[in-house]
């Protein structure tokens, strides 16, 4: 009788891990043996296209023969193959699979289906044709086969966030028909299970030598070559799985995810087969594994689903019905957290819940957010107003500075509202249900004792796939199991449901959840940013018009299709890797032609519905002006005012809140703007309210509120100080801005034109210069400064071509407070200017909307700009991002003409 062996523990867990390795001596392990017989496909032929082309029109392509190893692409060409293969007679009663190994994505589709996604770097290689092959099933079968040339995140060239490489091909490693073992498999989950339990339970826990030495034993049961011994070896590992947890054990909510981002390293047309090959690859899961939830959020790509795979869709629709696959959310896209407008945000709810209703009669409870760049204080009053009261996101993990203190906490926006929210502690929204990730989840948690539930989002994402058989097979393991958490496949509703019922030891966290990481998103991708401003603003415009037309003529038809359909393409690129510009090149074009859309087709509703309610005529009648204000206060402002002759002349006119004014004549300013040129070339400009004093470079030396008798800038120093910054960050190119850039700090002094006289004064003086940034790039400004008016404006145009530079603006101010003030949706925010503590110094780069204000009692100072998110205000020094030139994973982001328009307002009160 062989006596006991006395090992090491090392060397008994390398023992276990070998015998299932899918590296080392598969010749003679468990893991050689997944597979039995193959067999050769008949025929595999194929055709290439640039486009993305439906099935219908795929399968009458000019198909030509291909063979295993052969390389497929440019990228983002697809490629179909026809595949015609016959199943040995005797395979009956096996388990066939057909195995599909390439370097893209691909689509199978059967009988003009489509029916599973497959994907290597999703784990998904291999299409069931038959789990126990009997005589009446077909033996001899034709699939099609999808491949796109790009892999699950896109085609970065040398690194995933690298710009996509255009030449890359993509190969062909596998395509064969198999025997699936699948006792095989059943016995390498139990493995993988024990030798995890062994490893990660840690040396001070005796489930974990119980498990070491039941896998052990386990090996020593298992002859890989009689299969005749595997039921003993499985009958081990039961013993030890049914070991049960006390009561009071964690209990691990596991909901299937397939976070798939709208647009990010691939272009929105992509995104939509990404959706059908995850989610059909999730219904052949519903279908195997009765108890499976899938959860899915964004109404966009349901809708895109809907529109090009119908039939999917219809299955879709019938398991959401039967509560296995569960839309959340509420929302069109999940947008970016901080940039878009307060209405745009209201919005994104509006559409995402009529569709979730009209689709899926349902109205969804949470708000499910996990991969954004920060979140503004003023979402819980929006979700709060949408019927919304739960939230889950787990974004701020990446926090680079502090560890937020909570995992389940209610969070209270500006207003008061408080939703109920939880990050999964596992901190990560694609788990793959191991051992370790399912220990972490309590082991992270910060609120343990407080509740005893945690959120636990299985499934490969950002780039699609989602959950697979064996992450499902290892949870089934993993239930209540003594030694770990206790797992149940669940639902939002029912999670939820369980942290309400008992919220008294709850914290609260009030204002912004702040990303201590990914701040220079505020600022990248320029055109992207811009247009999302002036198409927020020009909706807005048009839904005031024709809202006052709507219900003082009869006649006005209110353009509520139109309107819903350029609100959701403006809603699409507010996706939370568009808005930011952290996507690829043709994301950016997409984009752009996306906002000239907007634009274009708004520009002529809100001509159409101005019309009407001017009973017809056009803005100009003879030679009186009529002038809209869509603002909701009175405004008198300078305009340009068109005339018959073809010329413009400038006026001021005063216009009543949302309203019309007809000019006859124009205003005569109360005190006109005095432009004068100063000894030395410096100049002076006074409009009875300002008094500002510019040197030669543009540069702000003095800046007086008149009304006020105060001095806005200190003594010595500058304002509209154009800085350059390097801007290397460590990793995440157009994602972050590192602190340290703030030592980089260059001024930005080289004239090319000084500073000359544009108009001259009256109702309006200006000045223009223009500066050298580099032998590549310049900035022309024209300086102006309008009758009535209580800012400075300062018109930029920029020719930039700069690599990892950064571009800002400066103010310094004579104001001393220690918080400065930003525009939020529908309010505003404070934030410290000083930097006390780690969790200050971490805001070194902060966002916000229209305006930034610097105040104490009775007076202050307010930055302006038309299209920019990104400030800084540190002690007394007001800064405006203006332009960054990050290389990946968009080499030409920003490069180029820009044009933008900012001001400086020191103001009473």
């Amino acid at each position: 009788m062989a006596g006991l062996v006395q090992k090491n523990r090392r060397a008994t867990l390398e023992r276990v891990e070998k015998f299932v390795s899918p590296v080392y001596f598969r010749a003679v392990n468990l893991r050689g043996r997944l597979f039995g017989a193959s067999c050769p496909i008949e025929s595999l032929s194929y055709f290439l296209t640039q486009s993305r082309i439906p099935y219908e029109k795929a399968v009458k392509g000019n198909f030509t023969a291909a063979k295993v190893g052969d390389s497929f692409g440019p990228t983002w060409w697809t490629s179909w193959f026809k595949v015609t293969f016959t199943i040995p007679q005797e395979w009956k009663g096996k388990e066939v699979h057909f195995v599909w190994e390439s370097d893209g994505e691909a689509m199978v589709w059967n009988n003009s289906s489509p029916v599973q996604g497959l994907a290597k770097e999703g784990e998904k290689i291999s299409y069931i044709l038959s789990e126990n092959l009997t005589d009446e099933e077909p033996h001899s079968l034709e699939l099609y086969v999808e491949l796109a040339c790009n892999g699950l995140f896109g085609a970065g060239q040398g690194s995933m966030i690298a710009p996509p490489d255009p030449q890359r091909k993509f190969t062909l490693h596998k395509a064969e028909l198999v025997v699936f073992n699948r006792d095989v498999h059943e016995l390498l989950i139990d493995f993988e299970i024990l030798s995890d339990m062994a490893k990660f339970l840690g040396t001070e826990n005796q489930r974990s030598y119980q498990a070491l030495y039941t896998a052990n034993k386990m090996v020593n049961a298992c002859d890989v070559a009689d299969p005749n011994t595997f039921a003993e070896v499985h009958r081990i590992a039961n013993a030890f799985l049914q070991q049960k947890n006390g009561e009071s054990q964690h209990v691990v909510h596991a909901m299937g995810h397939c976070h798939i981002d709208t647009a990010w390293l691939w272009p929105y047309e992509e995104t939509i087969r990404k959706c059908a090959r995850s989610w059909v690859s999730a219904l052949r899961l519903i279908e195997k594994n009765p108890n499976f939830i899938f959860t899915c959020s964004q109404a966009q790509q349901l809708e895109w689903v809907k529109s090009w795979y119908p039939g999917l869709y219809a299955q879709i629709q019938e398991y959401a019905q039967k509560g296995q696959f569960i839309v959340v959310g509420g929302t069109w896209v999940e947008m970016d957290g901080n940039l878009p407008s307060g209405e745009s945000m209201v919005r994104q709810f509006l559409q995402g819940q009529r569709f979730f209703q009209q689709e899926f009669g349902k109205h969804c409870s949470e708000f499910w957010l996990p991969d954004t760049f920060g979140y503004s204080a003023q979402l819980p009053q929006i979700m709060k107003g949408c019927s919304i009261t739960r939230f889950l996101t787990q974004k701020l993990s990446w926090n680079l500075v502090n560890e937020f203190p909570h995992h389940t906490f209610f969070w209270e926006g500006i207003d008061g509202s408080r939703v109920l929210s939880h990050f999964p502690p596992g901190n990560s929204y694609g788990m793959k249900c191991k051992v370790e990730e399912l220990l972490n989840t309590v082991k992270n948690n910060k609120d343990k004792g407080r509740v005893n539930h945690s959120a636990f989002l299985f499934g490969f994402g950002d780039g699609g796939g989602g959950p697979t058989q064996d992450m499902l097979d290892r949870l089934q393991r993993m239930q209540n199991t003594d030694g770990l958490p206790r797992v149940e496949l669940s639902t939002p509703e029912t999670f939820f449901s369980m942290l309400e019922a008992d919220t008294t030891m709850l914290c609260t966290w009030v204002g912004e959840l702040f990303l201590e990481l990914h701040n220079g998103s505020y600022t990248s991708q320029a055109k992207i940013k811009k247009g999302n401003r002036k198409c927020e603003c020009i909706l807005r415009s048009i839904e005031i018009v024709s809202s006052l037309a709507a219900v003082q003529k009869d006649g006005f038809q209110y353009p509520s299709s139109q309107l819903q359909q350029l609100w959701r393409l403006l809603l699409l690129n507010q996706f939370h890797d568009v808005l930011p510009g952290t996507c690829i090149q043709s994301v950016v074009e997409d984009a752009v032609k996306y906002y000239e859309e907007i634009q274009s087709n708004g520009d002529e509703l809100l001509k159409e519905a101005i019309q009407c309610l001017l009973g017809g005529c056009v803005l100009e009648t003879g030679r009186n002006i009529h002038v809209l204000n869509t603002l909701s206060w009175e405004r008198t402002e300078v305009i340009s005012m068109p005339r018959l002759e073809g010329e413009e002349v400038l006026a001021l006119v005063k216009v009543p809140s949302v309203g019309f004014a007809t000019v006859t004549s124009p205003l005569v300013p109360p005190h006109p703007v005095i432009v004068t040129l100063q000894e030395g070339g410096s100049v002076t400009m006074e409009n009875g309210i300002l008094r500002v004093e510019f040197d030669s470079l543009g540069r702000v030396i003095s800046l007086l509120h008149l009304r006020y008798k105060r001095e806005t800038l200190p003594e010595g120093s500058y304002g509209n100080q154009l800085v350059l910054f390097d801007d290397i960050p460590l990793y995440w190119d157009a994602w972050d801005v590192m602190d340290y850039h703030l030592e980089t700090r260059k001024p930005i002094s080289q004239v090319l034109q000084p500073l000359e006289i544009v108009c001259p004064g009256g109702v309006r003086g200006s000045i223009r210069h223009s500066i050298r940034i580099s032998e590549t790039s310049r900035i022309r400004q024209e300086i102006i400064l309008d009758a009535c008016s209580p800012y400075v404006k300062f018109k930029t145009e920029v020719e930039w071509h700069e690599a990892h530079k950064f571009l800002k603006v400066e103010f310094p101010t004579t104001v001393h407070s220690a918080n400065a003030t930003y525009e939020i949706q529908f309010g505003h925010l404070q934030r410290p200017t000083h930097r006390n503590t780690s969790w200050d110094w971490a805001r070194f780069e902060v966002w916000g909307h229209k305006w930034a204000d610097l105040s104490e009692h009775g007076f202050g100072v307010a930055l302006l700009n038309d299209c920019k998110y990104g400030y800084s205000v540190h002690q007394n020094i007001m800064t405006l991002s203006l332009l960054r030139s990050p290389k990946s994973p968009d080499a030409t982001a920003d490069m180029g003409q820009h044009q933008f328009t900012y001001a400086i307002m020191p103001h009473t009160g």
